[in-house]
């Protein structure tokens, strides 16, 4: 109120302030500024001019980038480093897996049956409840929490250290020769933590041609919700290949080699549409590397804990409850004395097989289209259904109780599971359809039904023929 019964400064009031202010400054103002200027540019060129006769100054961050960035080690030690952030999600998840496992699987879940017993609960509102969406929120938070805990910290100390532009820097030359933007790099690495946000970060792009092949392949870059999937199958099956030793670092490479190939799907697909439905020229742009700096630890720890790990796994129970009741219901409503889980499994069956797969895998993928986080317990929930497997409780669609990894392994085994599978579910969830929020995401973003629907069916397509190329190679050879 003040202010405004303050009178208004006319502009000659405020030129003579102005004028008045101007000789405060001093009559050598501009003398002096310029002085500054040219000793500022005279520092900064002698941190970074070496003159003939003086020895070469030394730089940590340009010594780094020497081996980070250059064209013989680049790509190895990008390989070496993730590698062994697998390494150490695989090797270090197993202990506080199995402890969860027993905890809420061995512990919980059969108090919660004495309880519901106790108090005369219905069967069926006990079998929803606690044999269908328990189990499966159980599962989900068993098999994600440790590996997402140990992995999402791991990989935010590198983006925090400055290497992931490096990354997109080393990347960059392959976008070009594949006719895309050599920002793409920097949307596929934000992929791998979320398809969603990978679509998102594609505004980045200007070109509108370049940007909608950023989009399309983005699912090629594995999300938070395939690595899980990614991690346990590599363990149960490759990492049993070796000793136990050894283990953990053959589950790594699979994964890498996985992540790799997706990697390689994606310049191929961005080279195939730039050279027919997409053409046009490559646009250039100049990345700026930020410096290296020590990564701060406590602030890394709670970003990646609280924004990315118990986000993804928020997420994953929130779309696990409603898919353990599905299941449940689908396992307990008859038609013609069959579940309707075992209609759908039994019809999905020859085509699943004919892809290295099976039927139980190509319906838990139906089920988990709202969210990639919960193939695995639809696996396992779909596996105990069709194979009667001894498990806890009564009822069909019951959790199997799954107090290690060779009973998880068992399991699988008892429903048919081989090597085969094994290999083709590990490609299958790098190569299908995009999950429900990427693909809205993707409509929004694009606008365009078209391309969003080319966005959804053609990694659907590609891994259709992946897995079927795959499992005909493999059963040619193998006899």
């Amino acid at each position: 109120m003040e202010a405004a019964n303050q009178p208004a400064i006319t502009p000659e009031e405020l030129l003579n302030n102005a004028q008045s202010l101007r000789w405060q400054v001093g009559r050598d103002f501009h003398e002096q500024l310029m002085e500054d200027v040219y000793t500022d540019a005279a520092r900064i060129a002698d941190k970074v001019v070496t003159r003939s006769g003086e020895k070469p100054r030394f730089d940590l961050d340009r010594t780094i980038d020497r081996i980070v960035t250059s064209r013989l080690w680049g790509f190895p030690l990008m390989i070496l480093l993730f590698t062994i952030v697998f390494w150490l999600t695989i090797s270090g998840a197993n202990v506080p897996s199995q402890m969860l496992a027993n905890l809420l699987l061995g512990t919980i879940q059969p108090f919660l049956k004495t309880l519901a017993a106790n108090i005369g609960m219905p069967w069926w509102l006990d079998g929803f409840l606690i044999d269908g969406v328990y189990l499966a929120t159980a599962w989900v938070i068993s098999v994600m929490l440790p590996p997402m805990a140990i992995f999402f910290p791991l990989f935010t100390l590198l983006e925090d250290f400055g290497y992931l532009p490096r990354m997109a820097f080393n990347l960059d030359n392959v976008f070009k020769k594949s006719g895309a933007h050599g920002k793409q790099a920097l949307s596929m690495m934000m992929g791998f933590g979320c398809n969603a946000a990978g679509m998102v970060s594609t505004r980045i792009i200007d070109s509108p041609r370049e940007r909608l092949i950023a989009m399309i392949t983005n699912n090629f870059a594995l999300c938070n919700g395939r690595w899980p999937t990614q991690i346990l199958i590599a363990s149960l099956f490759m990492g049993a290949l070796v000793p136990p030793a050894l283990g953990g670092l053959i589950s790594a490479t699979a994964v890498v080699s996985v992540a790799l190939l997706g990697v390689l799907f994606t310049f191929l697909v961005s080279w195939g549409l730039s050279r027919t439905v997409l053409k046009g020229e490559v646009s250039t742009f100049s990345l700026e590397l930020p410096p290296y700096r020590p990564p701060r630890v406590l602030q890394t720890l709670y970003t990646s804990l609280i924004d990315r790990t118990l986000y993804v796994l928020w997420r994953a129970i929130v779309f696990a409850a409603p898919a353990g009741a599905v299941i449940w219901l689908s396992a307990n409503i008859m038609i013609g004395g069959v579940s309707i889980a075992e209609h759908l499994v039994n019809f999905l069956n020859p085509f699943g097989i004919l892809l290295g797969l099976n039927g139980v895998i190509l319906v838990a993928y139906i089920i988990a289209i709202p969210a990639n986080e919960i193939v695995i317990p639809t696996v396992l929930m779909l596996t105990v259904l069709v194979t009667g497997a001894s498990h806890v409780g009564s009822g069909a669609g019951v959790m199997f109780e799954l107090d290690s990894g060779a009973a998880t392994k068992a399991l699988l085994e008892s429903g048919g599971w081989t090597m085969l599978t094994a290999v083709n579910l590990m490609l299958f969830s790098l190569v299908h359809n995009p999950c429900s929020t990427t693909i809205y995401t993707m409509y929004k973003e694009s606008g365009s039904v078209k391309w969003t629907t080319v966005a959804a069916l053609l990694p659907l397509v590609m891994g259709f023929v992946l897995t079927f190329f795959v499992a005909q190679v493999w059963r040619l050879f193998a006899g």
